[in-house]
């Protein structure tokens, strides 16, 4: 009996609907250990989302650099509003009162 080899799977096989750059690039593998609640989270949503778990880790990590590029886009402007104490805090026995 003899074998047959299928074909390289090409981005069309593949279970996830990516841009075909994410299987034709080399990535690097990272490993690392996440609570259990966290992988079951993560399970699930690959499952329902019929992707792999990788994709929806990069997803989500993708989503957090981007919220923090956005942060870091108006950092300057924080507490730069004049006029107001320089504690809020300060106006709470005007609202209580």
């Amino acid at each position: 009996m003899t074998s047959q080899l299928s074909p390289p799977a090409t981005a069309q096989d593949c279970m996830a609907s990516l841009p075909v750059m994410y299987y034709t690039r080399r990535m690097k593998i990272l490993t690392v250990r996440l609570p259990a609640a966290l992988v079951s989270e993560i399970e699930a949503e690959a499952r329902r989302r019929m992707i792999s778990k990788s994709d929806v880790v990069r997803e989500r990590l993708s989503r957090a650099a981007g919220k923090r590029r956005a942060l870091d886009a108006i950092v300057d402007l924080v507490g730069s509003i004049e006029g107001l104490p320089a504690d809020l805090s300060g106006r709470k026995a005007v609202a209580d009162g």
